[in-house]
């Protein structure tokens, strides 16, 4: 018998994880696949000259219970052997209505030790890049694909990936983002399944389960490789405008 590959496996695990944590009848429609019920569509975007103003990330108690209930299920996530040495779970930050979703690797100790993705000189560049666009972090939303930290910061192992992507994959559904950004060679492979590298994938969109990828450096790498920080603020530029978070460039 064939083996599955990791795509098909993330498949498998999104339809069985997703039953678990989704009521029949509610939350946000599924990346692909059957048509699911879907929330009240958000008043349309308009592009202007100036950055759109979003809302800002919403207080706890302002959150749908069924999405404080998948988070803290999130939380206390025992699947994999990560468990054992991270500070804490990394689930993500940001507006539930962002339009535009960035997905990076993994948290790093910086992140371990805060519990919010994207906050030591890595997540500093992406932040400073983004305001240089009138952008605020609590206008897009941010996450890792692995929501815990490896070990010295080592590459996601497989089995890992495999056992977090459900959490991605619903995270996305309850945000609806019109547009993903994957940040870095690894996120970006591991979305994508695929081992091209980011130098030829970055600055494209490509397919996510029917939604729009849209593949950059990751803000670590720029910051050993200074020279790209022009491409990389492009990149930011033209994926947040097609977003409808400030006007065309």
């Amino acid at each position: 018998m064939k083996s599955k590959s990791p795509l098909d496996r993330w498949i498998e695990l999104e339809r069985l994880f997703g039953a678990e944590f989704l009521p029949a009848g509610r939350g946000p429609q599924a990346p692909a696949g059957p048509a699911r019920a879907s929330p009240a569509k958000p008043p349309p975007r308009t592009e202007s000259a100036k950055p759109l103003q979003r809302p800002a990330v919403p207080a706890a108690e302002e959150l749908p219970a069924e999405f404080v209930a998948f988070r803290d299920q999130v939380l206390q996530c025992r699947k994999c052997d990560l468990c054992n040495t991270r500070t804490q779970v990394v689930f993500g930050v940001g507006s539930l209505k962002a339009p535009l979703m960035f997905i990076g690797e993994a948290p790093g100790a910086d992140e371990d030790a805060a519990g919010e993705p994207f906050v030591g000189r890595a997540g500093q560049l992406l932040t400073r890049s983004l305001l240089k666009l009138g952008v605020r972090r609590e206008q897009v939303y941010i996450a890792n694909v692995l929501k815990c930290r490896p070990p010295g910061n080592r590459t996601p192992q497989p089995n890992e990936i495999v056992s977090c992507m459900p959490y991605l994959l619903l995270q996305i559904k309850w945000i609806q983002p019109r547009l993903l950004c994957g940040l870095g060679n690894i996120a970006v492979q591991a979305l994508l399944h695929t081992s091209e590298g980011i130098s030829r994938l970055r600055g494209k969109y490509h397919d996510f389960f029917g939604r729009k990828l849209f593949a950059t450096f990751h803000p670590a790498y720029v910051l050993r490789n200074m020279n790209q920080l022009a491409l990389f603020e492009a990149d930011l530029r033209k994926v947040a405008a097609d977003a409808g978070l400030i006007g065309i460039p």
